[in-house]
């Protein structure tokens, strides 16, 4: 942003702080050699020029990534956080100074102050919502349905977001198109597992120190995400233990070689427990009864409820902050039980979540939907969508490339009897 320009409207924690957030920014980018691909070609063709566009999501270096090339596409975009302590306030800061970008959010912000935001970007009238987990297009329904008929359509990429999407759809509601970026190949067999295993081990390590070799690791679900924790919780030496209520995922977590059982009986032998289900108090209050002293409990789903903390807390004779994001809840019996980031997403919350390679991928996708939504307005549907094909085979490709990685493809002869029925034995 130059001097003549007019300054951005924003809310965020420092503008001082610009200069740092650049730097990461720009460190982030390194490893994001497909969304920049994405963004010179898009700066070439414009495809979301006139867009408004809200993305709700969380205020890091590889979503401002994403925010400068949804920029250089054309778009008018507001950037607001989508988990009060996921934002790196020196993130935002460059994203209004340097970018000319409009960010409200703040590390830290209380519940009301993230309500206040998320009203303040549907005061942007936005044609399109990139949503993570779905409070902005939640509460449009709710609260502004005089501005409907402005959507063009929404972008989401988190479990818990399509889970909401599609009690929307089944209620309804959802009267327009929405990208299902979450279960985009290219994003949820990578940023889900990879993604996810990596930076909630380096939130819990960040957070408290402790070595997790000989540990019981408690590992709550067993999709992409938990696979991923599971797998990194095995890597470290951990004895993982798996809970799941889906008959299908407790059985592959049984044959990948780990104990299955319910929270009931895991609660009694688990040294750390990670929550990602998208479901609501999935450890509550006979399970911290239970626990033992000092036991580490922490969330990498994406709402705080996954834990029951209203019981905890009122459970507790005392609650002390023992380090940054680290609480000690001190139970009647003299046991403690320890909660990382207030219970909401560890990896957000005690460190600085993904890494920037594997998001790449991700944000590609919600580039590219964005594009997609923009390119096809009025001929979509209302409900999910999945990302095309060869949406997602362009993005693999290109990550590919950049990792100087060649692959075989397929002969005429080849070709030929993949499409035939005659040839056989």
């Amino acid at each position: 942003m130059t001097a003549t320009q007019a300054p951005v409207k924003h809310e965020v924690k420092d503008l001082s702080l610009a200069q740092l957030g650049k730097q990461r920014i720009e460190w982030a980018g390194r490893e994001m050699p497909v969304l920049r691909q994405i963004r010179e070609r898009f700066a070439r063709e414009l495809p979301l020029k006139g867009i408004r566009l809200v993305a709700c999501c969380h205020v890091t270096t590889e979503t401002a990534n994403l925010a400068i090339a949804l920029k250089a596409g054309g778009a008018d975009a507001v950037l607001i956080a989508s988990n009060p302590l996921s934002t790196q306030d020196d993130v935002a800061a460059s994203l209004v100074v340097n970018e000319g970008i409009s960010v409200y959010a703040i590390k830290g912000e209380d519940n009301d102050t993230y309500n206040r935001h998320v009203r303040i970007a549907l005061d942007h009238r936005p044609h399109i919502i990139i949503d993570d987990g779905s409070d902005v297009t939640a509460t449009l329904i709710q609260e502004r349905q005089d501005q409907m008929s402005d959507i063009i359509g929404t972008t989401e990429e988190t479990t818990t977001g399509i889970t909401r999407l599609r009690a929307m759809f089944a209620d309804g509601v959802l009267s327009f198109p929405a990208m299902n970026v979450n279960d985009a190949d290219t994003k949820h067999f990578f940023d889900n597992r990879y993604g996810t295993g990596q930076s909630t081990f380096d939130g819990i390590l960040r957070a408290t120190n402790v070595l997790i070799a000989g540990k019981v690791c408690v590992v709550a679900g067993y999709g992409w995400c938990s696979k991923g924790v599971a797998m990194r919780a095995a890597g470290l030496g951990a004895n993982v233990v798996v809970t799941e209520v889906d008959p299908i995922r407790a059985l592959e977590a049984a044959m990948d070689g780990f104990r299955v059982m319910p929270m009931s009986e895991a609660a009694q032998i688990g040294d750390i427990f990670v929550t990602l289900t998208g479901n609501k108090h999935v450890v509550r209050k006979e399970h911290f009864e239970v626990m033992k002293d000092g036991a580490i409990v922490s969330n990498a789903g994406h709402f705080d409820i996954e834990l029951d903390l209203k019981s905890l807390r009122e459970m507790a004779r005392e609650v002390k902050d023992v380090r940054p994001f680290v609480e000690q809840y001190v139970l009647p019996t003299g046991k403690s039980v320890v909660v990382l980031g207030e219970g909401r997403l560890v990896n957000l919350a005690a460190a600085e979540g993904h890494p920037s390679a594997v998001m790449d991928m991700s944000f590609a996708n919600q580039a590219m939907a964005s594009e997609y939504l923009a390119l096809n307005k009025g001929k979509l549907e209302p409900g999910l969508h999945s990302i095309p094909r060869e949406v997602d085979t362009e993005i693999a490709r290109l990550k590919l490339n950049a990792m100087g990685i060649d692959i075989d493809t397929l002969t005429e002869d080849q070709l030929h009897y993949m499409s035939s029925w005659k040839e056989g034995t």
